[in-house]
Protein backbone atom coordinates (compact mmCIF):
# COMPACT_ATOMS: atom_id res chain seq x y z
CA UNK A 1 0.00 0.00 0.00
CA UNK A 2 2.80 2.31 0.52
CA UNK A 3 4.18 1.63 -3.00
CA UNK A 4 1.11 2.48 -4.37
CA UNK A 5 0.58 6.11 -2.34
CA UNK A 6 3.95 7.00 -3.11
CA UNK A 7 3.87 5.72 -6.71
CA UNK A 8 0.61 8.32 -7.12
CA UNK A 9 2.23 11.01 -4.83
CA UNK A 10 5.34 11.04 -7.18
CA UNK A 11 3.10 11.48 -10.49
CA UNK A 12 3.42 15.48 -9.47
CA UNK A 13 6.57 16.55 -10.25
CA UNK A 14 7.06 19.27 -8.05
CA UNK A 15 6.46 17.45 -4.91
CA UNK A 16 8.97 16.15 -3.20
CA UNK A 17 8.20 13.43 -1.11
CA UNK A 18 10.22 11.19 1.91
CA UNK A 19 9.01 7.74 2.97
CA UNK A 20 9.81 6.75 6.07
CA UNK A 21 8.94 4.14 8.27
CA UNK A 22 7.17 4.62 11.60
CA UNK A 23 10.17 3.70 13.82
CA UNK A 24 12.62 5.65 11.15
CA UNK A 25 10.46 8.89 11.12
CA UNK A 26 11.38 11.88 13.28
CA UNK A 27 10.41 15.16 13.96
CA UNK A 28 12.34 16.80 11.65
CA UNK A 29 10.54 14.85 9.21
CA UNK A 30 7.36 16.07 10.34
CA UNK A 31 8.39 19.62 9.92
CA UNK A 32 9.51 19.60 6.84
CA UNK A 33 6.44 17.78 5.54
CA UNK A 34 3.71 20.33 4.02
CA UNK A 35 2.01 17.44 3.92
CA UNK A 36 2.12 13.84 5.40
CA UNK A 37 0.44 10.30 5.01
CA UNK A 38 0.22 7.94 7.59
CA UNK A 39 -0.09 4.06 7.23
CA UNK A 40 -0.47 1.62 9.45
CA UNK A 41 -1.70 -2.26 9.78
CA UNK A 42 -4.64 -2.66 12.32
CA UNK A 43 -3.34 -4.53 15.44
CA UNK A 44 -5.22 -5.42 18.16
CA UNK A 45 -7.93 -3.21 16.91
CA UNK A 46 -5.31 -0.07 16.93
CA UNK A 47 -3.03 1.16 15.39
CA UNK A 48 0.89 -0.61 15.15
CA UNK A 49 3.10 -0.12 18.38
CA UNK A 50 5.36 1.31 15.14
CA UNK A 51 3.14 4.18 14.65
CA UNK A 52 2.57 5.04 18.24
CA UNK A 53 5.93 5.24 19.09
CA UNK A 54 6.20 7.67 16.35
CA UNK A 55 3.60 9.48 17.82
CA UNK A 56 4.86 9.76 21.23
CA UNK A 57 7.92 10.72 20.00
CA UNK A 58 6.86 13.78 18.06
CA UNK A 59 3.66 15.07 19.30
CA UNK A 60 4.62 17.19 22.17
CA UNK A 61 8.02 18.94 20.63
CA UNK A 62 5.83 19.45 17.52
CA UNK A 63 3.37 21.44 19.69
CA UNK A 64 3.31 25.20 18.59
CA UNK A 65 5.25 24.05 15.48
CA UNK A 66 2.57 22.68 13.40
CA UNK A 67 -0.43 24.47 11.98
CA UNK A 68 -3.24 22.37 10.33
CA UNK A 69 -0.96 20.25 8.25
CA UNK A 70 -3.01 17.88 5.73
CA UNK A 71 -2.74 14.41 6.04
CA UNK A 72 -4.07 10.96 4.56
CA UNK A 73 -4.74 8.10 6.27
CA UNK A 74 -4.64 4.15 5.51
CA UNK A 75 -5.42 1.19 7.33
CA UNK A 76 -4.62 -2.53 6.53
CA UNK A 77 -6.86 -4.78 8.64
CA UNK A 78 -8.85 -7.98 9.08
CA UNK A 79 -11.68 -7.03 10.49
CA UNK A 80 -13.18 -3.45 10.44
CA UNK A 81 -9.92 -0.92 10.62
CA UNK A 82 -12.55 1.60 12.92
CA UNK A 83 -10.76 0.91 16.11
CA UNK A 84 -7.42 1.72 14.18
CA UNK A 85 -8.61 5.01 12.51
CA UNK A 86 -10.19 6.29 15.38
CA UNK A 87 -7.02 6.15 17.58
CA UNK A 88 -5.14 7.64 15.02
CA UNK A 89 -7.64 10.57 13.80
CA UNK A 90 -7.99 11.78 17.37
CA UNK A 91 -4.26 11.71 17.78
CA UNK A 92 -3.58 13.82 14.64
CA UNK A 93 -6.00 16.27 15.76
CA UNK A 94 -4.36 17.24 18.49
CA UNK A 95 -1.18 17.94 16.87
CA UNK A 96 -3.15 19.86 15.05
CA UNK A 97 -3.17 17.71 11.72
CA UNK A 98 -6.05 17.83 8.93
CA UNK A 99 -7.67 15.03 6.54
CA UNK A 100 -7.95 15.51 3.25
CA UNK A 101 -9.94 12.48 2.73
CA UNK A 102 -11.92 9.91 4.58
CA UNK A 103 -9.27 7.34 5.81
CA UNK A 104 -8.82 4.93 3.29
CA UNK A 105 -9.37 1.12 4.50
CA UNK A 106 -8.10 -2.04 3.38
CA UNK A 107 -10.29 -5.11 4.76
CA UNK A 108 -8.96 -8.33 3.64
CA UNK A 109 -6.66 -9.04 0.92
CA UNK A 110 -4.81 -6.44 -1.02
CA UNK A 111 -6.87 -6.01 -4.53
CA UNK A 112 -5.76 -3.85 -7.68
CA UNK A 113 -8.74 -1.83 -6.43
CA UNK A 114 -7.15 -0.97 -3.04
CA UNK A 115 -3.63 -0.13 -4.52
CA UNK A 116 -5.32 2.11 -7.22
CA UNK A 117 -7.49 3.93 -4.01
CA UNK A 118 -3.86 4.43 -2.53
CA UNK A 119 -2.46 5.94 -5.99
CA UNK A 120 -5.20 8.37 -6.05
CA UNK A 121 -4.51 9.26 -2.43
CA UNK A 122 -1.13 9.38 -2.87
CA UNK A 123 -1.41 11.73 -6.08
CA UNK A 124 -4.97 13.97 -4.50
CA UNK A 125 -2.38 14.69 -1.58
CA UNK A 126 0.41 15.68 -4.25
CA UNK A 127 -1.58 17.69 -6.80
CA UNK A 128 -3.56 19.52 -3.50
CA UNK A 129 -0.03 20.70 -2.12
CA UNK A 130 0.83 21.58 -5.95
CA UNK A 131 -2.30 24.05 -6.14
CA UNK A 132 -1.83 25.19 -2.59
CA UNK A 133 -5.11 23.92 -1.53
CA UNK A 134 -3.97 23.59 2.35
CA UNK A 135 -1.60 26.01 2.34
Amino acid sequence: MTAAVLEGARREPTIDTRERSALEGTLEDLLWADGVIFGTPENFGTMSGALKFFFDETFYPAQGKIRSLPYGLFVKCANDGTGAVRDVERILRGYPMSPIAPALVAKGDLTEEVLQNCRDLGQTMAAGLDMGLWS
